[in-house]
């Protein structure tokens, strides 16, 4: 039996990176809560816009510990090409033929037999000024790139703000 030492793992500060600095089509990062420890996961995922939300591809299927934490919550947020939207709404939807998925993510969601996908609403906010039944989408959360790694997880204010 190999051991342990051997198997190559990557280093920690590149999936870091690589997570904080998603620019890729279809790549992002799901940030959600666990629906039993409260803690705070970052889970890598391949996510496509949509009119009015994201469709999220479920390659492990629907009983993830990612997805059963997103449908319990009832909310995530979405990192991807360096900004962060707020999703709502996630509902699991079947679709044998994947006809919203790009062709060479249909062809591997095919190889690998995985009909079903996580549907999600973009947030919506009041509009400042405005009346408290105008709704405007909110598009982003904010952009990452702009705050230090403590106001990303949640801690401090943007530099900006005083």
């Amino acid at each position: 039996m190999p051991h342990r030492e051997c198997a190559p793992t990557p280093h920690p500060s590149t999936f870091r990176v690589l997570s904080e600095r998603v620019y890729l089509p279809g790549f992002a990062i799901v940030s959600h809560l666990g629906r039993k420890s409260g803690r705070a996961y970052r889970t890598p995922v391949n996510a496509f816009r949509t009119h009015g939300g994201y469709i999220i591809a479920l390659a492990y299927g629907s009983e993830s510990d990612w997805v059963k934490n997103v449908l319990a919550a009832g909310s995530c947020e979405l990192q991807t090409r360096g900004r962060r939207v707020r999703l709502i709404n996630p509902r699991i939807v079947t679709d044998e033929s994947k006809g919203w998925a790009p062709l060479p993510v249909k062809l591997i969601l095919d190889l690998i037999d995985a009909p079903q996908y996580l549907q999600l609403s973009l947030e919506q906010r009041a509009r400042p000024g405005s009346t408290k039944n105008a709704m405007a989408p909110a598009t982003e959360v904010h952009n990452t790139h702009s705050l230090s790694r403590a106001q990303r997880l949640g801690g401090g204010k943007p530099a900006h703000t005083r």
